[in-house]
């Protein structure tokens, strides 16, 4: 990657002209989605499990052995990988289609996954049913399955904030309709858009402190909580991982060790740690013990992804979030 100015101590960027490789780009994407579907795998063994239970049984879990409460063969992915591609096979094939997502989110259902969270279910019966695309705001719709599943979208927009925040929500709003859901699904992919293009975790956290200071309750500490499927949890799990860690295996182990929704934390944290460390720092014995040719979906699709994104067109001109976008989701 090559830029026409450095990032200042505190981690903000200088208003200089910004130019990115797009090939890093390519390559940060691909390990972003590599680390997603090796963290889901990880994840799925602890799913429900306290970090008792986890250290009783494993010690600490390293390697991907499959089982937990879905007895997935080792290497098997979850619904929060398999929703991701159905939204980063319909963009890469149709163009930003909710329409389109939500057919394949149809036709996913009906191959009756081995796990589908209640909200998403919801949501798609009722595209089924009534052939409404967007759900209806609801306070029962703070879960995090919009967020597990935001990485395509934040691949085929990188560049352009604004893109970033219209589709998340769009995406979003298929099955999870709540302010929560939007302003976690939002930051998190203000979050990959800025490792995407190599910034430091400075200006990450920088960003990350600045949406803290709009949602508080998002807030992370040392004390331990145990991560569940509300969306608040799981972003607070994933954020303190992130930030608390120096390398990928570290980030994606310490979430799933921490056991309760495992997968997705998994899942999440390791797009994010996949961004930001690259392809090298992922574990091999992780990617290739991926079931069937999802290590190599994934791969192709996220530099598929990127190719079509706002960077590609204009390298030189790169938006990328300095605060968070809050305007834009409400």
């Amino acid at each position: 990657m090559t830029r026409e100015h450095g990032e200042r101590g505190d981690g903000l960027v200088a208003s200089k002209p910004y130019r990115v490789s797009i090939e890093d780009v390519g390559d940060r994407a691909a390990a972003a989605f590599l680390g997603f579907a090796s963290g889901d795998a990880l994840g799925a063994t602890a799913e429900f499990l306290t970090p008792t239970e986890i250290q009783a049984q494993f010690g600490v879990l390293r390697d991907i052995v499959g089982g937990g409460w879905l007895r997935l063969p080792a290497g098997s992915v979850t619904d929060d990988t398999e929703m991701s591609l159905c939204i980063a096979r319909s963009i890469v094939e149709v163009g930003f289609s909710p329409q389109d997502i939500a057919e394949r989110f149809a036709a996913w259902l009906k191959t009756a996954p081995r796990d589908v969270g209640a909200t998403c279910r919801r949501g798609i019966r009722r595209y089924i049913v009534e052939g409404t695309v967007f759900a209806q705001p609801s306070e029962m719709d703070a879960g995090n399955g919009a967020v597990m599943r935001m990485l395509p979208i934040a691949l085929a927009s990188v560049g352009d904030s604004s893109v970033l925040a219209k589709w998340s929500t769009a995406q979003a709003h298929i099955t999870h309709y709540h302010p929560l859901s939007d302003a976690a699904c939002l930051i998190f992919g203000q979050l990959l858009h800025l490792a995407l293009v190599g910034h430091g975790k400075p200006r990450l956290l920088a960003l990350t402190d600045d949406f803290l200071s709009h949602y508080p309750t998002f807030k992370f500490d040392g004390k331990f909580v145990q991560s569940s499927a509300y969306v608040v949890d799981t972003l607070r799990t994933v954020l303190r991982a992130f930030f608390e860690t120096n390398t990928f295996e570290d980030c994606v182990v310490r979430t799933v060790n921490w056991g309760g929704d495992a997968d997705t934390t998994g899942a999440i944290v390791g797009a994010l740690a996949g961004a930001y460390y690259g392809l090298q720092e992922i574990p091999r014995r992780w990617s290739k013990k991926l079931q069937g040719e999802v290590a190599k979906e994934v791969q192709r699709l996220a530099r598929d992804l990127v190719a079509r994104s706002p960077v590609a067109a204009r390298p030189l001109n790169v938006d990328v979030p300095r605060v968070f976008l809050r305007g834009l989701i409400e």
